[in-house]
């Protein structure tokens, strides 16, 4: 991932499979369920994301 910050852009790979959060200027990348099955839960206050949750089980 490139970042410009006199531009404020950035540049991803489409070929990478990724949750991104862009707060306050700064892209994030959300962390992935370690075992491929689960989910990411973002919160949002005041219009902004606070915090994110990462739930996953296991495939028996």
């Amino acid at each position: 991932m490139k970042a410009n910050a006199e531009n404020m852009t950035a540049e991803i790979d489409l070929m990478v499979n990724a949750t991104y959060i862009v707060k306050d200027g700064q892209l994030v990348i959300v962390d992935t369920p370690p075992k491929g099955y689960g989910k990411q839960v973002i919160s949002w206050q005041s219009g902004k994301p606070s915090h994110y949750e990462l739930n996953y089980s296991n495939k028996l």
